[in-house]
Order: structure tokens, then C-alpha cells, then sequence
């Protein structure tokens, strides 16, 4: 089992950057897939980014180019930095454990609560 904490949100204004992180518990975090996703108001949680165990990373067309994902297993902890924030990058950001590959979120078995990041225009 996993436990994940985010943190790292805020209020940024457009071209901003910020960098979330994502704090696991266990001693298998390494061994987990894990993944960043958000959620707008009114909108279906929709995937972010996700970094494998061995490191390997895919993006969703709409941030590629802007965030990054990376992970340290000596600290347990999966980074999303994310640079040149527009608007509509504002939702509540959240860190999920998985054992397989997916960008749907019930492909996640282990989430963290989220942490809001907002981006005023």
C-alpha cells in the first residue's frame, strides 16, 4: 500500500511557474508507476503526466513542452514542474500510485488528495 501527499500548489499568474511534489509512503515507492492528473470545476479529471519506475515519461498533448516529471526514489518523491501556466491550467493536481501503465485514472489504484493550482490572466 501507498500512501501520497501533494504539495506545491498556488496562485500564479499566466507564464508562471510552479512545482508540485508528491511524497509516497512505502517501501515499494519505487516499484509503482506514478502519474499526475487534474481536475477542473465541472470537468472530468483528465491525465497530466506519468513517470515509470525505470523513468520513462509521457505527457498529454496539452502540456508537452511546458511540464516536466521526474522522480526521486531516495526521497520517495515524484516532482511535476511546470513552466509557461496559462488559465486553463488552473485545477486541483493529483498524484496517483499504479502498477501498470495508463492515463485513464482507474488505471490508478493509489491517490493523493490534490492541491490546487490556480492561474490568473
Amino acid at each position: 500500500q501507498v500512501q501520497l501527499v501533494e504539495s506545491g500548489g498556488g496562485l500564479v499568474q499566466t507564464g508562471g511557474s510552479l512545482r508540485l511534489s508528491c511524497v509516497g509512503s512505502g517501501r515499494t515507492f519505487s516499484d509503482y508507476v506514478i502519474g499526475w492528473f487534474r481536475q477542473a470545476p465541472g470537468k472530468e479529471r483528465e491525465f497530466v503526466a506519468q513517470i515509470w519506475s525505470i523513468g520513462a515519461m509521457t505527457y498529454a498533448d496539452s502540456v508537452k513542452g511546458r511540464f516536466t516529471i521526474s522522480r526521486d526514489n531516495t526521497k520517495n518523491t515524484v516532482y511535476l514542474q511546470m513552466n509557461s501556466l496559462k488559465p486553463e491550467d488552473t485545477a486541483v493536481y493529483s498524484c496517483a500510485a499504479s502498477t501498470i501503465l495508463s492515463t485513464i485514472p482507474k488505471g490508478f489504484t493509489y491517490w493523493g488528495q490534490g492541491t490546487q493550482v490556480t492561474v490568473s490572466s
